[in-house]
């Protein structure tokens, strides 16, 4: 996670001028604050020579890599490393290390992340603590084994536009309601697959007995944790061919991971997610929309233009943890929103809305437990239930009839984002799109009967 920019390091910078000090103390402040949105309207809407060199370069890093534009973070963690790197503390460094070596990757430009990332571990080990020594090896070592590949090759077979359709799949208790979205007509080698889309999930990912049986090739030194409910240990494997639907993507990486909980409840969950295709897809489709009213994710083709970045402002951005979080209002009040099809309900708030409104929410809501199920096991979540919620995503608003209030701190959701938006809300509209490159969430009208 990005270390916070102490303003006490820029003492030196904050005295150079008036305007100097306005424009500086207002982005140290948005970095600080991981507010992304506001660092790129005040950086876009500045002089660049009023912006203490530093912060001007280390912002074009922040931006590129939070906002998905790798063009532009990789050649400023370039000039960062080679001009700047006196002004980042060890915490910082290490954080735009990892930054740089995942842009860099998304690049496709492996072999350069892992030579990146070594040259920094080996200047470094000294003053690091064992845990990120391993991590800063196993970023390496997972870099070395991709760079043998050329991973996300992507092609459109027989149609204009990709076209993969979905079912809504019911999962756990029927009383439950809970809901996933399976592909259909894919499958992993050559065998037919049943995959879930989970777009709250960072990375693709696969349980070792689905490995084994779509014959995923294992990539040697490549140990990874996994973080969810607890964390679990894995590798990197490749799948060569993946077929979703007219769209074929070869050499797709899968973080190889058990599922399983111990739990036999919330097993009934985990088993629908044996295998999962996650926003790491997601980035190289490049505009994605999912339209619920004919359960089709489609993408355009080349020939029916993928977009070009413009001057749109962005809704979309990235958690450390890399989810992907969006700007939308609950309850009147704006927040950042994990947009997460792999959430099988309609969503939850987290701990900082109940402290905020704990009069409203003890007032208006129905106290409950919830299990929430993921990689490592279960947690016993204290929460209320409110009925009735107004929600605004995306360019139109609807009323969701109901969504968890949790009122403990939770890890997933503390210090990252303020609510989980789940499958059963992003179904209410028409469709929900994502350019991925302007980094841009749109809805379509809300679907029967929905608050306009």
């Amino acid at each position: 996670m990005l270390q916070r920019i102490l303003l006490s390091a820029f003492v030196g910078i904050l005295s150079l001028s008036g305007y100097s000090q306005s424009v500086d103390e207002k982005i140290g402040n948005a970095m600080n604050r991981s507010d992304w949105f506001a660092l790129d309207s005040i950086y876009n809407s500045v002089p660049k020579d009023s912006i203490h060199p530093f912060l001007e370069t280390y912002s074009r890093c922040l931006l590129g890599n939070r906002l998905n534009r790798p063009d532009v973070s990789v050649p400023a963690f370039q000039e960062l490393f080679n001009t700047q790197s006196e002004y980042l503390d060890l915490g910082n460094m290490i954080s735009s290390t990892f930054m740089f070596g995942m842009d860099l990757s998304r690049l496709g430009q492996n072999e350069a992340a892992a030579t990146m990332t070594n040259a920094v571990l080996e200047a470094t080990r000294q003053y690091l603590d064992s845990v990120t020594v391993s991590n800063l090896t196993s970023q390496a070592n997972r870099f070395s084994a991709l760079a043998a590949y050329s991973p996300y090759q992507i092609q459109f077979n027989g149609e204009s536009a990709g076209r993969v359709p979905f079912a809504i799949v019911p999962v756990g208790p029927a009383e439950k309601g809970s809901v996933l979205m399976h592909f259909r007509e894919s499958s992993i080698n050559g065998i037919p697959a049943d995959i879930t889309f989970d777009t709250g999930a960072g990375t693709n990912l696969i349980s070792p007995e689905m490995a084994e049986k779509y014959n995923l090739i294992p990539l040697e030194d490549t140990k990874i944790s996994v973080s969810g409910v607890a964390q679990k240990e894995g590798y990197i494997a490749i799948a060569g061919e993946l077929q979703l639907g007219n769209i074929t993507v070869r050499e797709v990486p899968f973080s190889v991971i058990s599922v399983s909980t111990d739990n036999t409840e919330a097993d009934q969950y985990t088993d629908a997610l044996s295998i999962i295709l996650g926003s790491d897809l997601m980035l190289r489709l490049k505009d994605v929309s999912l339209d619920f009213d004919a359960n089709n994710l489609t993408v355009p083709s080349e020939a029916q233009g993928i977009p070009e970045r413009t001057d749109a402002r962005p809704n979309l951005c990235f958690s450390p943890s890399m989810n992907l979080l969006c700007r939308g209002i609950i309850h009147n009040e704006p927040m950042l929103m994990c947009i997460d099809t792999g959430d099988a309900s309609y969503g939850n708030l987290g701990d900082g809305f109940f402290e905020a409104n704990k009069q409203y929410v003890i007032d208006n809501g129905v106290k409950d437990t919830i299990r929430i199920a993921g990689i490592g096991g279960v947690d016993f979540l204290d929460c209320y239930k409110l009925s009735n919620m107004q929600v605004s995503l995306g360019n139109h608003k609807l009323e969701i009839p109901e969504i968890d209030v949790i009122t403990t701190p939770q890890a997933g959701i503390g210090g990252q984002y303020e609510c989980n938006i789940g499958l059963r809300t992003l179904m209410l509209y028409t469709f929900v799109r994502f350019n991925l490159v302007d980094f841009v969430l749109t809805t379509g009208q809300p679907r029967a009967a929905q608050i306009q």
